[in-house]
């Protein structure tokens, strides 16, 4: 049986997903997971640490996900560049509502700790990458770029994927009602892109 605790957070994801998290009520949470509203405040104490404990829980895996990644030494500078993307697109398509909290509704957010929280972990996987496209350089593999408009790109490339899901449906000729073929379909061409594109953009003979 799933874990009551893990429960809460999925209900409180997918309303602070749609609602925002000033939209969304403690009450809405707890009639949705069908709790009383005690068994939430034993969990969390307040709506604010629940949101606190959805960011730790959702970014816990892509943090060490990411440590992995940086720390292994059996890959090449591409290759981990390619297990970047893979990781990305896989944990943003698989979670989009963590994901729509973390970009579509922070800027909503009024609690000041919640926001800090949520752009240290922002900040956390951006120095990742930063560790990864350095070792590329010091190997002389990547050229000299911005790693901060380089993360945007990344992260704005997979956001209007996730966050434009009517239009891609469209031209796929996807059913509304099957977000998992849309994943399963989106997801290989959206790789496919994603590493062409940092291949072209990070080779050192493409040096300006």
């Amino acid at each position: 049986m799933r874990d009551k605790r893990q429960h809460i957070l999925e209900v409180a994801e997918v309303l602070f997903a749609g609602k925002g998290f000033e939209g969304t009520s403690v009450r809405d949470i707890a009639n949705t997971a069908n709790v009383n509203l005690a068994m939430i405040s034993y969990y969390f104490g307040s709506k604010e640490k629940l949101l606190t404990a959805l960011v730790e829980w959702r970014s816990g895996f892509m943090h060490e996900a990411l440590n992995e990644l940086v720390m292994d030494d059996t890959l090449a500078p591409f290759e981990k560049i390619d297990r970047l993307v893979s990781l990305y697109v896989d944990r943003i398509l698989n979670h989009s509502k963590f994901h729509c909290i973390m970009t579509t509704h922070l800027p909503t957010i009024q609690s000041g700790e919640i926001k800090e929280l949520m752009t240290e972990v922002k900040y956390r996987s951006l120095e990742s990458i930063r560790k990864i496209i350095t070792e590329g350089q010091k190997k002389g593999v990547f050229r000299r770029v911005d790693v901060e408009l380089t993360v945007a790109s990344i992260m704005g490339t997979i956001t209007q994927i996730t966050s434009s899901k009517p239009l891609y449906q469209k031209i796929f000729g996807m059913e509304a009602s099957d977000p998992e073929m849309y994943n399963r379909k989106l997801a290989p061409k959206l790789k496919a892109h994603l590493k062409q594109l940092l291949r072209a953009h990070l080779d050192i003979r493409n040096e300006i």
